[in-house]
Parts: C-alpha cells; sequence; structure tokens
C-alpha cells in the first residue's frame, strides 16, 4: 500500500473568514487555510479524478488519512500515522510546497518542547536578602545555557519564547519558569540536546530546577530511502515537463512521522505562500500542476524504500 497523508486544521481562529474572506485574486487563491492546507486536500480530490477519468489502477493500494489536529501536534492521530506508515511502502504528504519556488520537501527539523520550573526562596530584598534564592536569578542563568546550546551551524536552534517568575519588586522571587523551543535536523542531534537539557543543574544555592517535556516530532532526514524516493519523483516530474526542486523546512508536520516507518516525499500540495500569514495564497495554475505529480506518483511501481532508514522511536 501506499499512504497518502493531509490535515483539515489550521492555525486560523473561528471568524477570520469574515475579514479574510476566500476568493480569486487573478492567478491567485487568497483566504485563510487555502495554503496550508486545504489547496492540499483538494489536490488528492483531483488527482483521484484523473486517474479514474483515465482509467488507470495505483499498482499499490492508496490509502488516505486526513486527520484534524497536525497543527497542535497530531497528539491524538499520531499513533494512527504510525501505523499505518509502517505497513505502507511509501507515503506522500500533501503539505504545501516550500516557499514561492514550490520545493518539496525533502528534510524537515525536529522539534521539542519543555518548561522550565525552578523553586527557590522568599526572603525580603532589602532587610534579609541573603536568606533568600533567586528562582528569577537562576532562570537567567538557565536561559543563558540554553541559548548557549544552540549551533546553527548544523542546524540546531534553541528558542526560550516566554518566561515569568517573581511577584513583587521587594521580594526575592521563590518562582520562575520558561518555555523552550528546540530545532534540529539529526535524531542524533535530537537526542544529544534532550540529554544536554535534562541534565542541566542549579547554580544559585537554594534554589532547585525541573525540566518538563521532551521531543515533540522526530526530524525527517535524507535517509536513503526517502531520497531514492525523491529521484523517482524527479524523474516523474521532468516526464510531465515540470522543473522541481528539494529543500529543507523548519517546522514538523506528519512526514517527520511517516519518515521513521517508510519512504517519505513531503510538500506535494499547493505551491504558494503565507502559511499561517495574512497574506496566504495559493498559485492556482501550479497547484494544478501538482495534482498531476501526484496522480503519476500514485502510478509508481514500488520503489526500494525498504534500504535503511532512522531507528525508530
Amino acid at each position: 500500500m501506499q499512504l497518502v497523508l493531509g490535515h483539515t486544521d489550521t492555525v486560523w481562529p473561528l471568524g477570520t473568514i469574515e475579514r479574510m474572506p476566500v476568493g480569486l485574486d487573478g492567478p491567485l487563491l487568497r483566504g485563510p487555510g487555502v495554503f496550508d492546507m486545504k489547496a492540499g486536500l483538494a489536490s488528492i480530490v483531483v488527482a483521484f479524478h484523473v486517474l479514474a477519468g483515465l482509467r488507470l489502477e495505483p499498482p499499490l493500494a492508496p490509502v488516505v488519512l486526513v486527520n484534524s489536529d497536525e497543527e497542535s501536534g497530531s497528539r491524538e492521530s499520531e499513533r494512527h500515522v504510525r501505523r499505518l506508515a509502517r505497513r505502507a511502502s511509501r507515503a506522500f504528504v500533501l503539505e504545501p510546497a516550500l516557499g514561492p519556488s514550490g520545493r518539496l520537501k525533502t528534510a524537515r527539523r525536529g522539534m521539542a518542547r519543555y518548561t522550565v520550573r525552578i523553586r527557590g526562596r522568599a526572603a525580603h530584598a532589602g532587610l534579609d536578602p541573603e536568606n533568600g534564592a533567586s528562582a528569577v536569578r537562576e532562570l537567567a542563568s538557565v536561559v543563558d545555557r540554553l541559548c548557549a546550546l544552540a549551533e546553527p551551524s548544523r542546524g540546531t536552534f534553541v528558542n526560550v519564547g516566554r518566561v515569568e517568575g517573581g511577584t513583587y519588586p521587594n521580594v526575592v522571587a521563590t518562582e520562575a519558569s520558561a518555555d523552550v523551543d528546540v530545532r534540529f535536523e539529526s535524531v542524533a542531534d535530537g537526542a544529544r540536546l534532550d540529554a544536554a537539557i535534562r541534565g542541566l543543574e542549579p547554580t544559585v544555592p537554594g534554589c532547585s530546577l525541573e525540566m518538563v517535556g521532551g521531543v515533540d516530532r522526530p526530524p525527517m532526514e535524507k535517509t536513503p530511502r526517502n531520497q531514492a524516493l525523491w529521484e523517482a519523483a524527479r524523474q516523474v516530474a521532468s516526464l510531465l515537463g515540470l522543473s522541481i526542486e528539494e529543500g529543507l523546512a523548519g517546522g514538523g508536520s506528519d512526514g517527520c512521522t511517516t519518515s521513521q516507518e517508510t519512504a517519505t516525499l513531503d510538500g506535494l500540495g499547493a505551491v504558494g505562500d503565507g502559511a499561517h500569514a495574512e497574506h496566504e495564497h495559493v498559485d492556482v495554475d501550479r497547484s494544478l500542476e501538482r495534482c498531476a505529480l501526484l496522480a503519476s506518483l500514485l502510478l509508481l511501481p514500488e520503489v526500494s524504500s525498504r534500504v535503511a532508514g532512522p531507528s525508530r522511536p
């Protein structure tokens, strides 16, 4: 079998359609969620209509899975995505293409999320400061050490996105916390960063440190089986008169999960721009070309997708 993946949810709140109505603007279709990834769902429908109209039967039975929680991390659907991917010879993910040039996604960064919780000891900042243990001071040290773990040259990034702590200026802070986002391009780097983060120790006497969280999505790496599927797609595109390129995406998707189990090609959906942004749009003509590409890929014989991939988490 071959797996075809998409999701129905978007990041836009209810009521957005009233101020961002869906509509054609010349060659572009605009509206909340059209790029990420309503047009990808439409591409699946169009591709199957094309095959049915031409009476072409895919050599591998296609199984379509559309979930409704991808944008929030596929918390409930991940086990089903993984279960089907383990049985599939390959997976096609209809996330939008990468950038206005429409690159396919052959790699994605993995993601980890953590919450740092620090407990200190309260004291009066004027009368008895030496008897306190400032959780805010400890948090400042932790933030510096976390950011020092980032190595952009090797594709690892650490961002502390929210911090809070303390009560009043004249009270030594007894509590502080921070939310942390970590990105990485290999399973090995994800494990290394996770160990380093969990190994942080408090430096302010009297403070304790708790780290909650972990790897949320593994990376989609350029494994031999993923690259074999990419090469097959490039050859198919050439036969259709299309020029396609590959690229790395910073965000995660269900393709990160399927890549752990089978050959995966991501970013087969719409060509456009503005995912999660006010200028979200789809290039209709170029996206129709991607429908033809998907239909053709579904007709591929089984590619050698079972060559070595990453170890299952």
